[in-house]
């Protein structure tokens, strides 16, 4: 279909639903109607009552291709994320080999993800001790942020830098005003001795909140000496929560995300030897949990994302148990969009507030706002078109990640994802994909 029309009673247009008909036609939303409007030999698709709404943008995506696509590529990862109705993504620096650290290996990425692209994929580059060098040229060359772990990230190939590594490189940062992400755990000895490395708890305890608070108070110590942009990624601490408030009520510089686990699963749920769970840093107690909901609430996380990190069940000890010496990561970037809707319902978490943390607010971190994140003319059409009182059960067989394994598994979740636009190309119909290869490369300009 070159153009077309779509209408429903529930589109998502300046924060409010409201009845109207979008006319797609070269790749982008052409026009918006009011109501109802067909014309004459033009495709009509009328979703009557589904929700029709900007393509959900996940800005913390690890895909792992070139190198480790036996834990994960772009054509399976793309392929999870249309199905999803996650029209873009951006793509981690590390569990790729070569890590994307140099300009080189961001061309041998963007060459591995050629023809495997059914949504839109961007990149961030990496920081590690040895590439301040090379920094400048991944942002000549596109990167859409500069990634960095402040304890070690799991993978050797990406070790963690100090704050002296980012005095030396914040002024480059300065000067392309491109941001800093910043994976925020420091750790100390200042942690219980490890007694059954099968215990969910011990884990917990292994990597307490003062580790995230620590690295939170030297990432905004950088963000204020420097000025630059700094993002938090996937805060889990409520006890960093305030002073993030405090700072950014003096800077619009300083941004912060969280996933849908910490929003999702409690500690106290989580049974010994299932190392399914364990991503970094951990999912913590109900109480805690409770917190980062209110600061949801209350507008203080910029945006929302999956932070995807899977691995072979081998890499996960799921036969043996082990929270130590299982890899640490989540599986769900199909399942964001139920996931925040089936459990925000409890707690009065309303579409109006969540669609935008998908969707607007992650466009704007990523400067794509004039193009992505919202139904408005002009913009491109990257529609995710889903059923908000459809209940479905996550099984394997409707799982499209390359390993099937996910805390998500038999989860039965509200709003089930129908249809995806990518560009104006209907990559999911009926909950089924329909036409493949539609996605973008994504080059920051």
């Amino acid at each position: 279909m070159k153009e077309f029309l779509i209408h429903s009673n529930k589109c998502f247009i300046n924060n409010q639903f409201v009845e109207a008909t979008l006319y797609i036609k070269n790749k982008k939303i052409h026009q918006i109607f009011k109501g109802l409007n067909t014309i004459k030999n033009i495709t009509f698709l009328d979703y009557d009552n589904l929700i029709v709404m900007p393509g959900i943008i996940d800005a913390h995506v690890h895909i792992n291709e070139p190198g480790r696509e036996d834990w994960e590529g772009f054509e399976t990862a793309t392929k999870a994320a249309a199905i999803g109705g996650v029209t873009t993504l951006i793509e981690m620096p590390l569990n790729a080999n070569p890590v994307t650290t140099t300009a080189n290996a961001f061309k041998l990425k963007q060459k591995a993800a050629d023809q495997k692209l059914h949504v839109n994929c961007g990149f961030y580059g990496g920081v590690i001790p040895t590439n301040a060098n090379d920094i400048e040229d991944l942002i000549n060359e596109g990167v859409f942020g500069i990634k960095g772990f402040l304890t070690h990230s799991g993978i050797d190939e990406f070790p963690n830098i100090t704050k002296a590594y980012l005095e030396e490189i914040a002024p480059i940062l300065k000067k392309y005003d491109i941001p800093l992400l910043l994976h925020c755990e420091l750790s100390d000895e200042n942690v219980p001795k490890v007694i059954n490395t099968k215990s969910y708890s011990e884990y917990l305890h292994s990597r307490p909140q003062h580790w995230e608070t620590n690295a939170i108070d030297l990432a905004l110590d950088i963000q204020k000496r420097f000025d630059i942009r700094v993002h938090i990624v996937h805060l889990s601490a409520s006890d960093g929560l305030e002073r993030i408030k405090i700072r950014k009520q003096l800077t619009n510089k300083l941004t912060v995300e969280t996933c849908s686990h910490y929003l999702y699963f409690n500690a106290e749920d989580i049974p010994d030897a299932s190392p399914i769970y364990k991503c970094a840093p951990p999912i913590r107690e109900k109480a805690n949990n409770n917190l980062l909901w209110n600061a949801l609430l209350n507008d203080e996380f910029n945006f929302l994302s999956s932070d995807h990190s899977p691995a072979p069940p081998e890499r996960k000890q799921l036969e043996k148990g082990d929270f130590f010496k299982a890899w640490g990561g989540i599986s769900g970037l199909q399942f964001t969009l139920p996931i925040l809707f089936s459990q925000g319902q409890k707690i009065g978490l309303t579409l109006e507030k969540l669609i935008p943390l998908l969707t607007e607010n992650p466009a704007k971190f990523l400067e794509l706002e004039r193009q992505k994140g919202k139904l408005q003319e002009g913009f491109d059409a990257d529609i995710t078109v889903w059923n908000d009182s459809e209940a479905f059960t996550i099984t394997e067989e409707s799982i499209q990640h390359k390993h099937k394994a996910t805390p998500y598994l038999n989860e039965t979740l509200f709003g089930k994802v129908i249809h995806t636009f990518v560009n104006g190309v209907q990559v999911v119909k009926n909950s089924e994909l329909n036409e493949l290869k539609a996605g973008k490369l994504l080059l920051k300009k």
